[in-house]
């Protein structure tokens, strides 16, 4: 039996054809829209990404609710019964109150069962980034590294892990506190689009302010070809574009 079991939420934005396939478990997180609670299944079997996104451009406000401590010490707890070790790969904590309550849930766990391993790790990333180390890390643990290995592995490329991306409606993140509400007001009326990153903190900032959504599209296209090696592996990902 494999030593130790990979988890992270579903920040990730992987597949879940991906989560099966690197044998991951995955803590949800939730969305709150017109009054009701879905939890953001990969699966999409509460609501699908489709409806979600459709639902925004309707008009409703769509806020986001990170898992608490119950919900995963219920995700690590029957693995460490089973003796083996939890590995758990967190959305940033610059972004999400996740990661801080998987790290109390881990400090109750760890005397409860002392014997086990139990390693947490801030990753810094969001949606398809995180999605991406956490890939990486499994692949890792695929070819026989321990859980030790592994999150040093983890530690060591986190900052490397390029965020780059685009929106069309500044609105959103005007609700998320990333721009200001000036800025967005002048910047949907001047049509102006920002190409952003996460930070070595783990937060969304703006790197560039283009016109138009083809400038935008190209700036990112720019970003690539400036830094990708031959060595570079990428993901792409969109919000129902």
């Amino acid at each position: 039996m494999e030593n130790f079991k990979i988890i992270t939420d579903s920040c990730c934005d992987l597949t879940p054809t991906l989560v099966e396939e690197l044998d991951l478990d995955v803590v949800e997180l939730s969305v709150l829209i017109n009054d009701k609670v879905y939890v953001n299944y990969l699966d999409e079997r509460e609501i699908s990404f489709k409806d979600y996104y459709e639902l925004l451009r309707n008009g409703s406000l769509g806020k986001t609710s990170a898992p608490n401590v119950f919900d995963f010490t219920n995700a690590m707890e029957p693995y460490l019964k089973e003796g083996r070790d939890v590995l758990y790969l967190g959305f940033s904590s610059g972004l999400s109150a996740t990661y801080n309550s998987s790290v109390i849930a881990v400090e109750e766990l760890q005397e409860k069962y002392p014997e086990r391993k139990i390693i947490t790790i801030d990753t810094l990333c969001a949606s398809m980034g995180q999605g991406l180390i956490v890939y990486l890390a499994a692949k890792k643990k695929a070819e026989g590294a321990s859980i030790e290995e592994v999150a040093e592995y983890v530690e060591n490329i986190k900052l490397n892990i390029a965020h780059w991306f685009t929106v069309d409606d500044l609105n959103h993140l005007k609700r998320g506190g990333r721009v200001s509400a000036v800025a967005a007001t002048f910047g949907t009326i001047l049509n102006i689009k920002p190409v952003l990153h996460v930070d070595n903190e783990g937060r969304l900032v703006p790197v560039e302010k283009v016109r138009g959504r083809k400038a935008s599209i190209n700036g990112l296209l720019k970003v690539i070809k400036e830094t990708i090696t031959d060595k570079s592996v990428a993901f792409i990902s969109h919000g129902d574009c």
